[in-house]
């Protein structure tokens, strides 16, 4: 018709026209598009109806430009330099070649108007664009702007070869976008586990999704990518964690193996609703992990000597507080290691098991099965154990099992949610347990926290005021103390701290402990009586650690703010 003589094709046309796709996946595309907001053609890819590169092709050819292979061109550092890493990212695209003012970038959309001026603005040059595909460009930008290799200058090939691969499940991946998403899930994984991360977050944010790791404790921003990335990536990881790729609407958990450097890390996936998308946790956890000797989780030696004194014990109750992430898993395997041996038979149950550990019955938690904690400890005693581990006391039917266990004969050994030491005596009681049951079957309480080392690659000394030596009890008259803080580095991260060690409140229930106990006194006053039968609090702890170089000052106080309000 001549009305449409010079009327340009539509993207959705152009790709039926060339075979590349049918009318019913544009259809049932657009349908999608509107939902998710996104490109058609990147709905195309998701929705697995359509390749990247044909669509690249197909958009070279419409729009007139030339397409080229990102991963395989050699890139020149100082012209990619022109582009700030921000810029680059925020519009996704890489420059590649400066002749006179002219400079040529590769984008993953040509179309994007905005960001050709923006480029031209700062680069005062003419923008030539080309297109490549948007998954390569982010591993190119990866390694351009944040090389963690020890060669930052490898070829494209080597850093291929690096990427560790994923233990496929048996389903078939019917709504992952091929295998670059299934390589850009690799890297994320990859790279925050070079960071020592022990959690990956995937969120979803109004333009972007954001890509964060906890590391020593603290979120760091480890990238950042297009909203269509979203989708195709949040399914790939369903996929792999045998979840419902469909099911949007309510949380999910599920888990998957990794491997790395010859090592097999467990991932454990929790799913999250919100009303920008489907945020991902994933908890890292090394199966290979050794455990951690007591004499390096960082007790003062006399602590340590007391704690062992308790581990060795036939009998009684032994609890481990704190808040989630403070490590209490960690002392326990490393306690139930010290006492490990052919004669003592010992049983653990927990949710879940993070760590397998030789010689000892691990128990998995399964709620659904009426596998409970007060379940699984029933059966336990059937079992002629000497050694019981509860993964944490949650409820009163738990507690009393666990209890009457301590009492008949048994070393018990689990943790339970409270501040200190002191005040897990109260809530015992306020669970509902007889005064003279807590005060017979425990036999000490250890508090806990973890807090970040001062890193060794860029530590410094310094000479402390003598306003601050008063303020931490030290002699201000006599300047000899010598304290340390990380300058920030490349190992550290800038942040100064590299690595975790405990600082510890060890509680002995003895004789005038027991006394208050029964006498229902409070917990300042069973603080107190526990000092003076030599309980360093968390606090006086750490700060035993600042005067012998490990950490900071301010790195205590934080950990321990919840004791200078008490």
């Amino acid at each position: 018709m001549p009305a449409d003589k010079g009327k340009k094709k539509r993207l959705g046309e152009y790709l039926i026209d060339k075979g590349l796709v049918s009318s019913d996946q544009v259809k049932k595309a657009l349908d999608e598009q509107k939902k998710a907001g996104s490109r058609l053609g990147q709905t195309l890819i998701e929705l697995g109806f359509l390749k990247e590169d044909e669509l690249i092709v197909v958009l070279a050819q419409q729009l007139g430009l030339a397409h080229i292979d990102i991963l395989s061109y050699g890139l020149k550092p100082a012209v990619v330099k022109l582009i700030p890493e921000k810029v680059a990212r925020r519009y996704e695209l890489i420059a590649l070649e400066k002749v006179g003012n002219n400079l040529t970038i590769a984008m993953a959309d040509p179309l994007n108007v905005f960001a050709i001026d923006e480029v031209q603005q700062l680069t005062n040059c003419m923008i030539e664009p080309v297109i490549c595909s948007r998954l390569s460009l982010f591993k190119v930008l990866d390694r351009c702007y944040k090389q963690t290799d020890t060669q930052p200058n490898e070829n494209a090939d080597s850093y291929e070869a690096s990427q560790p691969l994923v233990s496929e499940p048996k389903e078939q991946l019917s709504l992952v976008a091929g295998k670059e998403i299934i390589e850009l899930v690799d890297t994320i994984i990859r790279h925050c586990v070079q960071q020592r991360a022990t959690d990956i977050h995937i969120e979803p944010d109004e333009e972007e999704m954001r890509v964060r790791c906890r590391v020593d404790g603290f979120l760091r921003e480890f990238n950042t990518y297009p909203k269509d990335v979203q989708l195709p990536l949040t399914s790939r990881i369903k996929v792999l964690s045998n979840l419902d790729i469909s099911e949007k609407r309510v949380p999910q958990d599920g888990r998957f193996q990794f491997e790395y450097e010859n090592r097999k890390l467990d991932l454990r996936v929790s799913t999250l609703p919100t009303v920008l998308g489907e945020k991902i946790v994933m908890r890292v956890l090394d199966k290979t992990m050794v455990i951690v000797a007591l004499e390096k989780l960082g007790f003062l030696i006399d602590d340590q000597e007391k704690f062992e004194k308790l581990i060795t014990r036939p009998y009684g109750m032994i609890l481990v507080t704190g808040p989630t992430s403070s490590g209490k898993t960690t002392t326990l395997y490393s306690a139930l290691s010290k006492i490990n041996t052919i004669e003592k038979n010992i049983l653990t149950v927990e949710d879940p098991v993070e760590y397998r550990l030789k010689m000892i019955n691990q128990v998995q938690v399964n709620p659904r099965a009426g596998l409970t904690f007060a379940a699984g400890l029933r059966s336990f005693l059937r079992q002629d154990p000497n050694v019981i581990m509860i993964g944490e006391i949650r409820d009163l039917e738990t507690a009393e099992i666990a209890i009457q266990s301590a009492l008949t004969g048994h070393l018990v050994l689990s943790t339970i949610h409270t501040n200190d030491a002191p005040s897990t005596i109260t809530r015992l009681i306020d669970m509902k347990i007889d005064a003279f049951l807590v005060a017979s079957a425990v036999s000490g309480i250890l508090a806990q926290r973890l807090i970040r080392t001062i890193c060794e690659n860029c530590k410094e000394a310094y000479t402390p005021n003598e306003e601050m030596l008063r303020s931490l009890n030290l002699d201000a008259g006599v300047n000899t103390y010598t304290f340390y803080k990380g300058k920030g580095c490349d190992d550290c991260n800038g942040s100064g701290y590299r690595g975790r060690i405990g600082i510890y409140e060890l509680m002995i229930i003895n004789d005038a402990i027991r006394e208050l106990i029964l006498a229902n006194a409070p917990v300042v006053e069973m603080k107190k009586v526990a000092k003076s039968h030599g309980m360093n609090t968390l606090r006086e702890d750490g700060l035993k650690k600042v005067v012998n170089g490990i950490t900071t000052i301010e790195e205590v106080f934080r950990a321990t703010a919840d004791e200078a309000k008490g």
